[in-house]
């Protein structure tokens, strides 16, 4: 290949591979991550999306090229010459892709086991859903119950669901997981609040009528404030409490 043909490539390469970085970069497609595991499938994300943009870069600046370069005159209607094969761009092109596949793989596997390894001192939520609500109790806390979800930031956090009725999903987009809550089972998910804030907190399993009203608040405050805030809902219990 000439010169002057490599570097054309390249021009076009840059040319599309800046303008889907553009895309993706200028424009908000994921909520900004308000803990530690989100950030981390944000990262699997881009990872991801970054070479999709290298890959789209190289097939648009060959496809462009290829038709630019042996388009054929208007009064050719003979067949091309056949060409056979390649083995050494055949090898090429299924040995990058078998790498990068792997990559992505070896990349999700370390960010699920870290996303699920349990912290230090690790705060208890159980979470009750049916239809159309949930109930947040803190069984280390007298079971404290809250229609809102309160954690504190930086704190381990093991939140265990279970269904009254039938399967609720509960999702906060910020905190970047979503998990269902089956009738008879308890489902578990493990996050790290690391962003202070308000955030939806909403059901994503169609789960009847009133499924659109199944919305409550995720409030990560600083530890002081937790702290301060179940000590309060502690106090005003009564003196038995039977719910966990």
């Amino acid at each position: 290949m000439r010169r002057g043909s490599i570097v054309t490539l390249v021009l076009i390469g840059m040319i599309a591979g800046g303008i889907a970085t553009a895309v993706a970069l200028l424009l908000p497609w994921l909520p900004h991550p308000a803990s530690r595991e989100a950030g981390r499938i944000d990262f699997v994300f881009w990872f991801v999306i970054a070479i999709c943009i290298a890959i789209f870069a190289i097939v648009v600046s060959a496809m462009v090229y290829s038709i630019v370069r042996f388009r054929a005159a208007p009064d050719d209607l003979e067949d091309g010459p056949p060409i056979h094969g390649h083995t050494g761009l055949e090898i090429t092109w299924t040995l990058i892709p078998a790498v990068l596949v792997t990559a992505i793989a070896i990349v999700c596997g370390i960010v699920l086991s870290r996303n699920d390894a349990q912290g230090s001192d690790a705060l208890r939520v159980n979470v009750w859903t049916q239809q159309f609500t949930f109930t947040f109790v803190y069984p280390d806390a007298k079971n404290v119950t809250s229609t809102e979800l309160r954690l504190p930031e930086g704190r381990s956090v093991e939140l265990y669901l279970r269904s009254k009725d039938v399967i609720h999903s509960m999702w906060v987009p910020q905190f970047g997981q979503k998990i269902d809550a089956v009738p008879g089972l308890v489902t578990h998910l493990h996050i790290t609040p690391d962003r202070l804030g308000t955030y939806p907190l909403e059901c994503t399993e169609l789960c009847g009528l009133g499924h659109s009203t199944m919305r409550s608040q995720a409030v990560v405050m600083t530890p002081k404030a937790f702290d301060t805030w179940l000590r309060g809902q502690e106090r005003a219990l009564p003196q038995s409490s039977t719910k966990g």
